[in-house]
């Protein structure tokens, strides 16, 4: 899941940080690609309208 259209999907990233209920300070340390257990969150929390491309994360 890219960084870019989570913020986009939420309207900012504070918005994105309220849903999270983390600071958008730690947002700005994401790189291009969300963390994992944040992109599983959202698919879960979206219901499903953002989705978790497991290919962009590492198996190991």
């Amino acid at each position: 899941m890219f960084k870019d259209d989570v913020i986009e999907f939420f309207g900012n990233s504070r918005k994105l940080a309220r849903v999270l209920n983390i600071s958008p300070a730690a947002i700005s340390q994401w790189g291009k690609v969300i963390p994992e257990k944040n992109a599983y969150k959202l698919q879960y929390l979206t219901k499903g309208k953002l989705k978790v491309d497991s290919n962009l994360y590492s198996k190991s």
